[in-house]
């Protein structure tokens, strides 16, 4: 392949911008174009000077905040010390995604591609003799399975580390296996969603976290779904294997052992309750041997089949071991070296930590809503990881989980004397749980609880524990329970109603305000009724209330912490 090569970065929460960066990747190598794809924060950044062309794929989280994966690397690039030359030798290309809230991004990403693509071959054109390897021709897969005819002596489940790594905190390579303590349900059983507090034991752990960080968990697939697939596929999920990775330079997930069975890759690392991408059905249209399915395959993974694709997938939320079902004669002929390339990786799920170690010492709780809703599917739609979460019971033997902590979206002042309001609807309330735990036990006195639910008697998360703290003068706390009158209230209209106490706190006493809960409507209603304050009490005009609240965002003494 023609040297200089291609490198594509990427930033992404999701997943949509990593699977189109590989999609970027396999366009590359028929075009026959050396080609590298990398998340942007697992990057060395200081050798950009030196690559000749680069494109970066990025989407956002949140409230339009880069992803995980390229933090480190924003940071890096936005250094006033750095020479505004210095990448002035480097091709670039940006694309940019949004979030997981816009449905459809192929609309943008096809016309995007195809221009990329004639400016690219402009500068490095597909050599004459080999020509572009055409689309219906599968690539060479990442890996190759090579099975063992007999099972190694020790297997991949008791491989698994159940310490953490000497060299530094638990992290997603190596991950500390928890000893879940209890498993609660905390709504009540009329409540129509069933929510959990969950508590670990962290001994021994090496984990540290201050309030607003969050626990990153590790699921699983569940047994009756790893032998489905197992059977779709014609697999002998006792079967063992080591990975052995086609090209120099590229290594082996480090989340597999090594050997590794079927069972454990297909339970522990293929997201196979995931809804399909795009690129999952070129794959498999290029592997499948039956024409009708093959022909429906192609349908799906062409720009005229999107819309028709996301009625038959994304909108129903069919999973990748659903569609496999659908298309058994494919499924059953898919070589088990496509495995990797196939399906994605389990993801891990971030959780708000919602207990503080000054309350709780080598405890870690959670505040989770077990996900399941029904579309037009017959088959309810879960969440992977609260269902498995959610099906864990300490209380008929040792349940250990694999989590590590990360540094949140939310931090909450040091200083003694500076008040902080917190609004908190439904499982929001989480970080400021271990927020108020921790300021108590430091003698921080000015907390301000907005929090909303439906009932009082269903699902008022703490109630026992918020009102001892009110008696103590340790909180002061205000309530929004939506369904108990006729007229629904929330949160946002608990703000406006004690509009003087708000201007008060952030204007005179220079409060910090943070909001976590659903990225739905609520953090866009609350801002609203923020600027509808700063105008009634502080007598702003329309923009520069909007001009406070930018401010205050800058200043990160108005922090959101949201999830979909």
């Amino acid at each position: 392949m023609p040297s200089p090569g291609l490198l594509v970065l990427f930033g992404s929460q999701t997943g949509t911008a990593q699977d189109v960066s590989e999609r970027l990747g396999r366009e590359a190598r028929r075009r026959r174009l050396d080609c590298r794809v990398q998340a942007l924060d697992s990057y060395s950044v200081v050798n950009l000077i030196n690559e000749p062309l680069v494109i970066f794929v990025c989407a956002t989280t949140g409230q339009g905040d880069p992803p995980d994966n390229m933090k480190n690397f924003w940071k890096f690039i936005f250094r006033k010390n750095l020479p505004p030359t210095s990448l002035c030798q480097m091709d670039f290309a940006i694309l940019g995604l949004g979030d997981s809230s816009y449905a459809k991004p192929d609309a943008a990403v096809d016309p995007w591609l195809r221009d990329l693509w004639d400016k690219v071959l402009g500068l490095y054109p597909v050599p004459v003799d080999l020509g572009m390897i055409p689309a219906g021709v599968p690539l060479p897969s990442k890996f190759t399975l090579h099975f063992l005819l007999e099972a190694p002596r020790m297997c991949s489940e008791e491989q698994r580390v159940t310490g953490t790594d000497p060299h530094g905190p638990p992290s997603e390579q190596q991950p500390f296996l928890a000893p879940m303590v209890s498993n609660r349900r905390v709504t009540s059983p009329l409540h129509f969603q069933d929510v959990r507090l969950i508590e670990f034991d962290i001994t021994g752990s090496g984990l540290s976290f201050a309030a607003g960080d969050v626990v990153l968990i590790q699921p699983e697939n569940s047994a009756s779904h790893t032998q489905q697939f197992c059977q779709v596929l014609g697999l002998d999920p006792d079967q063992n294997f080591t990975l052995l990775p086609r090209e120099p330079g590229m290594s082996c997930p480090a989340r597999l052992p090594q050997p590794c069975s079927v069972r454990h890759l297909v339970s522990h690392y293929l997201d196979i309750a995931s809804v399909p991408r795009r690129s999952f059905f070129e794959l498999l249209a290029c592997l499948s041997p039956h024409e009708l399915e093959r022909e429906k395959l192609l349908h799906f993974s062409s720009p005229q089949g999107q819309e028709e694709l996301y009625s038959y997938c994304s909108r129903p939320r069919r999973t990748i071991l659903e569609v496999l079902c659908d298309f058994p004669h494919t499924a059953g002929a898919i070589p088990a070296d496509y495995l990797l390339d196939l399906i994605p990786p389990i993801r891990p799920r971030a959780f708000s930590i919602a207990s503080s170690l000054l309350a709780h010492p080598l405890r870690l709780q959670i505040l989770m809503a077990v996900v399941q809703y029904q579309t037009r599917l017959k088959e309810p739609r879960r969440g992977l990881c609260s269902s498995w979460l959610a099906s864990l019971d300490p209380g008929q033997g040792p349940v250990q989980v694999p989590l590590w902590v990360r540094p949140g979206g939310l931090t909450f002042p040091e200083t003694p004397d500076t008040p902080v309001i917190m609004v908190g609807p439904g499982t929001g309330v989480a970080p400021f749980r271990a927020a108020v735990q921790e300021r108590v036990a430091q003698g921080q006195n000015g907390n301000f609880l907005f929090f909303g639910c439906r009932w009082r008697d269903q699902d008022f998360y703490w109630e026992a524990e918020w009102m001892e703290l009110e008696r103590r003068g340790c909180l002061t706390l205000f309530t929004a329970f939506s369904r108990e009158q006729e007229q629904k209230v929330y949160v946002q209209h608990r703000l406006r109603e004690l509009g003087p106490l708000v201007w008060e706190l952030l204007d005179r006493r220079g409060a910090y305000f943070s909001l976590a809960g659903n990225a739905k409507r609520m953090p866009a209603d609350v801002s609203e009724a923020l600027t509808s304050i700063f105008q009634k009490e502080g007598g702003l005009s329309g923009p520069d209330a909007a001009s406070y609240l930018a401010r205050l965002q800058r200043t990160r003494r108005f922090q959101s912490e949201t999830w979909a």
